[in-house]
């Protein structure tokens, strides 16, 4: 186990966090450069955090309709005009930021299409909120129902996007989102595969009542999970448990695996926080990209 629970971003440790805040120095000392992260993580790691030019790329804010609202999203791709492999960022519990907007770069160089949005955009901004305990209160409050609700809206939105192509659309996602690839490939078929980095996978009722383990036997698709050995908050047996019970699902859910990364800590791909680890980060975007590739989303 780490010794610092700050560390970690998924919604089911709430009660192991105390509040947590960004002091006026420790904001200031982040500087302009690293400006647009998730506040309450505390100061960046400006010296890990990764940032991708937007030259060569196209890069816009989207406006998603969604049921009882507008979303935010972004979308990066190639600058050529063109239907490309498409892959939707799902992001962490603190919203879309710099973070998720920096990874559709760097899969925009790669030839994908890349598209993020803010699920929690009903609950304010997220990304900008320095209190833990505030984010996830916040977070907590999204149903699973307007959670998959908005994902058919975002899908709908991208079957008219000129730079996007459906037949190649995957999902992945970071902690509440590698949780939400889970359930969002139980849900929709527009996704071909999905990899879900460190999903939680407990319940949280009352918005979250059912878990990864209650809709693995019925994928419509297969999911590569990236997990930590040293997460606090998602034990390895439970990430094994759920190994058994795709067994037992069809044949999407059997196709479906892990990989377990031993000695990191959740959120080790968050190269903006002090929970990055460089090599199993960068080794398991190649196994994201690769896992992408072989199921035709290339």
């Amino acid at each position: 186990m780490l010794d610092d629970k700050r560390k970690f971003d998924d919604p089911q440790m709430e009660s192991l966090l105390p509040p947590v805040r960004v002091s006026r120095r420790d904001f200031l000392a982040s500087s302009t450069a690293v400006a647009g992260y998730a506040l309450s993580t505390g100061p960046v790691a400006a010296q890990t955090a990764i940032d991708t030019p937007a030259d060569g790329l196209t890069a816009e804010d989207l406006k998603i309709p969604v049921p009882g609202g507008t979303m935010p999203g972004y979308l990066a791709a190639p600058e050529k005009k063109r239907k490309n492999a498409t892959i939707v960022v799902v992001p962490e519990v603190f919203g879309m930021h710099r973070y998720q907007q920096d990874m559709c770069r760097r899969l925009a160089k790669l030839g994908y299409t890349a598209v993020t949005y803010d699920p929690f955009f009903r609950m304010g901004d997220l990304a900008k909120m320095t209190d833990f305990k505030q984010v996830i209160g916040n977070a907590n409050r999204l149903e699973d129902a307007v959670m998959l609700a908005d994902v058919d809206g975002l899908t709908a939105f991208l079957e008219k996007h000129p730079l996007v192509d459906m037949k190649r659309l995957g999902i992945t996602g970071h902690c509440r989102g590698g949780r939400t690839v889970w359930m969002v490939m139980a849900h929709s078929k527009k996704f071909k595969t999905g990899v879900s980095w460190y999903g939680g996978l407990n319940s949280n009722p009352p918005a979250m009542p059912r878990t990864p383990h209650d809709v693995a036997t019925a994928l419509n698709g297969p999911v590569l999970g990236l997990y930590a050995g040293a997460d606090a908050g998602i034990p390895t047996q439970d990430v094994a448990r759920l190994q058994e019970v795709l067994k037992k699902g069809n044949k999407n859910s059997q196709a479906s695996t892990f990989i377990l990364y031993p000695n990191v800590p959740h959120a080790f791909h968050a190269d903006y926080r002090a929970t990055y680890r460089k090599p199993e980060a960068e080794a398991a975007w190649a196994e994201m990209l690769g896992w992408f590739k072989a199921r035709g989303i290339a």
